[in-house]
């Protein structure tokens, strides 16, 4: 998943499919995405079908905003599109906290773990850094204005968080966070 800005609004949508209508919704998908495109705000929208015999799609919806979701999930044009799927899928909603990119696995599609586990994964990542810029960043900063002594903190423990240490703890509790069979490949709508 890309990284957002700090403003865009990203919706889960599980989708689960009758057997046999595969084929029914991924073209119903393309034109769901295709008039959800013309709708302001729209900042994209991937989605992903669940591996094996299992009949399980994935959408994450990305908008600019929240007010611009909340128009798309509210408008006629879904609501309409939404009543041709009666007989070939059901639609169940997960909203996201924005933590969930720093658990994404390379080259894969997985659901996000549970909040719970996300905290627990994020507190073992920052308290450690937290403890090192107290021991030797705090102490050089002590002269400088406080909003530059502010500043150091996530200038220097967003990227690092970002780049290596959320992906390799990711990596390195990946039994733990991912339960065997929640890997997902992406699906293309149409196909």
């Amino acid at each position: 998943m890309e990284e957002t800005d700090p403003g865009t609004v990203t919706l889960v949508v599980t989708w689960d499919v009758k057997p046999g209508r595969e084929h029914d919704f991924e073209e119903w998908a393309q034109g769901l995405h295709e008039v959800a495109t013309g709708y302001s705000g729209h900042r994209g929208a991937t989605w992903l079908r669940a591996e094996g015999a299992r009949h399980r799609y994935y959408t994450v919806v990305n908008f600019a905003d929240q007010e611009g979701l909340d128009r798309w999930m509210q408008s006629s044009d879904r609501a309409r599109w939404i009543d041709r799927l009666h007989g070939i899928a059901e639609e169940h909603h997960q909203d996201t906290t924005g933590l969930e990119t720093w658990f994404s696995l390379p080259g894969e599609s997985v659901p996000a773990p549970s909040k719970a586990k996300m905290v627990v994964v994020t507190f073992c990542a920052v308290y450690p850094l937290s403890l090192l810029l107290n021991a030797f960043a705090t102490p050089l900063t002590k002269s400088w204005p406080v909003p530059f002594q502010a500043l150091v903190f996530p200038v220097i423990v967003i990227p690092l968080l970002t780049v290596l240490i959320m992906p390799g703890l990711s990596r390195l509790l990946r039994r733990w966070l991912y339960p065997v069979g929640r890997t997902h490949r992406p699906a293309r709508p149409g196909r």
